[in-house]
């Protein structure tokens, strides 16, 4: 059975991600990196990005090759991840060939960060699209997608596990949040901050903010991030608002690697680790989620017991991007 994958290569990039579990799977995959539909001059590249709606510089160049690829080697499914630089001709003459063609949208295309004008015209050539927000599924059928389907984030179990042990070096913070510096979340921060939490920041863009600019630490590899999360007394999840999520990437690495999770509520996350106390503490306000992160500081057994329960959780549910990826085939 083969399989050609569209995305970004690299550790963590899912296009990467989904080529590594389906060779494990058994598969015969190829993967087409996504970074070669926008090589171009820099000075073209700025002018398509910024004025042509982050339009890729070698767009149609770039569609044939998939076009080659999938006619030369003769796949039952093309998947791509996220907003795919694929033309809207180039999915249509593969469907032609009976490749059934998938995409696993892992951004929101109308977030204005993403908002690509392009990628419109190629989505309902698409057989089925698998979205991990519930809030993009009704303006992706009114967008002429044929099919939508619900379908999480997930974890790579080969990068996010529990460290065999913790570097003396590692810094303990009573709370971390690894992610992007969005406006919205800063309030949340500062408001720990604020109370007298020992925050650390992993990301890009706390130092752009003074509220936030002494706690920064910097980007983190995933090996770093393994060890500060579970060193962590507990880790904040907070979806990303611009995107509409209901879940996102931290959902399920961190219980993965086993911290104590102070979770934003959203119907998504409840449905995926129950009802409150089960396997994370809730929060819906900047003040409900001080309040819950000091008494979870000052009830040490209740941390634990929830690391654990969400750990099981999550790593006995069938939630990691083999498990996705052999649920978008079976589809």
């Amino acid at each position: 059975m083969r399989l050609v994958i569209v995305g970004l290569s690299g550790t963590t990039h899912l296009g990467g991600t989904f080529f590594k579990v389906a060779k494990n799977l058994n598969l015969d995959p190829q993967l087409i990196n996504t970074d070669l539909a926008y090589q171009a001059p820099k000075w073209v590249k700025t002018f398509n990005w910024h004025f042509r709606g982050r339009y890729p510089s070698n767009l149609r160049g770039f569609s044939q090759e998939v076009i080659q690829h999938c006619r030369s080697f003769s796949p039952q499914w093309l998947l791509t991840t996220g907003i795919a630089p694929i033309d809207s001709q180039a999915l249509g003459e593969i469907g032609a060939m009976g490749i059934k063609r998938l995409n696993f949208l892992t951004d929101d295309p109308w977030n204005q960060a993403h908002y690509a004008p392009w990628f419109f015209q190629a989505l309902p050539y698409y057989d089925i699209v698998f979205s991990p927000r519930r809030g993009n599924i009704g303006d992706l059928l009114q967008a002429g997608c044929p099919r939508v389907e619900y379908l999480p984030f997930g974890y790579d179990e080969d990068l996010f596990y529990p460290p065999d042990s913790l570097n003396p070096s590692t810094p303990a913070a009573d709370v971390v949040f690894a992610g992007g510096a969005d406006r919205d979340r800063v309030p949340y921060m500062y408001a720990l901050i604020q109370s007298g939490i020992n925050l650390g920041l992993y990301g890009s863009y706390w130092e752009k903010y003074p509220q936030t600019k002494a706690y920064t630490r910097g980007q983190a590899d995933v090996p770093t991030l393994r060890r500060v999360i579970k060193a962590a007394k507990i880790s904040l999840c907070l979806v990303r608002r611009a995107n509409r999520d209901g879940n996102c990437m931290r959902t399920f690495e961190v219980p993965a690697v086993g911290s104590c999770m102070l979770t934003e509520d959203t119907p998504e996350h409840r449905e995926i680790f129950g009802q409150e106390g089960e396997a994370v503490v809730y929060f819906k306000s900047v003040t409900e989620m001080v309040e819950k992160t000091h008494w979870l500081l000052n009830h040490d057994q209740e941390r634990q017991r929830l690391a654990q329960q969400a750990h099981l959780l999550i790593t006995q549910g069938q939630n990691t991007y083999g498990d996705r990826l052999k649920a978008m085939l079976s589809i």
